[in-house]
């Protein structure tokens, strides 16, 4: 498949354009944005004709690395697989999640990162989790040039003094508190903000308080995008969230294909004539 390839179209309508920060913003409250996860080249080529955003996050150290949380992801993760991601991708926009321990000590060591993110990658943004204590360094990297996409609610960064994912907002006494912290994003400069693993009409209430899209991740189907882990929607990661819709089984697929090559390896009907390379013949 090449990455020149674009959504389908009927005769009179244009090929779709690459997706801007700006052209993301522009779709609050219009049109549900779509976003996936992608890390990997192929993957996003894959995707990229039909989201609207691919995110390369910090999942992916339990995704693909095999971790037991996102705590251990470094920023040369990042940087490395978002590399990948924006070569298989030419019309999403690719935003990179800074990981933990890379922005949280100041604004100053923040735009360095990030900066860093976007000079080697490529990419139009970087996100990072939190509300309100993170205000000052989203507003530092926006005055900078840096589009940032923020992050609120369940934040699994956090997860060791949140006491593990837990779903946000379930007590209506807290739901002040993430509304501002939306606000907070909003008002610093991010251009969007994830809103993950909180009660259905808190996340509509976020929704209606900020002029910025949200994007819901385990929240409700009237914020103004919604983003799934690729690997969980397809049925690659064994644990997934109750949020998560499978659309389809490739374990399964997986696991077939492999028994099927292990059966013909072991019975030596692999490699067949079809697969093996022949002498030249020589005339006389």
């Amino acid at each position: 498949m090449s990455s020149q390839s674009t959504l389908p179209t009927d005769s009179a309508s244009k090929p779709r354009k690459r997706m801007t920060v700006p052209g993301f913003m522009a779709r609050k409250g219009g049109e549900p944005l779509v976003c996936l996860t992608a890390y990997t080249a192929h993957v996003a080529n894959l995707l990229d004709k039909r989201c609207d955003l691919l995110l390369v996050g910090d999942s992916l150290g339990m995704v693909i690395h095999g971790m037991p949380n996102t705590l251990g992801v470094t920023l040369d993760h990042m940087i490395m697989h978002g590399q990948g991601v924006m070569r298989g991708a030419d019309k999403a926009l690719v935003v990179v999640d800074m990981p933990f321990g890379s922005f949280e000590e100041s604004p100053e060591i923040a735009f360095r990162n990030a900066a860093r993110v976007v000079k080697e990658t490529g990419c139009a943004a970087v996100k990072l989790e939190g509300g309100a204590e993170m205000a000052p360094t989203i507003r530092h990297l926006t005055r900078r040039g840096i589009p940032v996409m923020g992050h609120i609610g369940l934040m699994p960064q956090s997860l060791n003094t949140m006491g593990g994912f837990k779903v946000a907002g379930r007590d209506e006494r807290d739901w002040q508190q993430i509304i501002q912290d939306a606000r907070e994003v909003e008002k610093a400069g991010a251009f969007s903000v994830v809103v993950e693993g909180v009660t259905e009409p808190l996340a509509q209430r976020i929704t209606d308080a900020v002029s910025i899209p949200t994007v819901g991740i385990g929240a409700s189907a009237q914020c103004d995008g919604q983003i799934l882990v690729f690997e969980d929607m397809v049925g690659l990661f064994p644990r997934v969230p109750t949020f998560v819709k499978r659309y389809g089984n490739m374990q399964e697929m997986i696991e077939e294909v492999a028994d099927a090559y292990a059966e013909e390896v072991r019975a030596r009907r692999f490699p067949g004539d079809d697969h093996v390379y022949t002498l030249n013949k020589r005339d006389g």
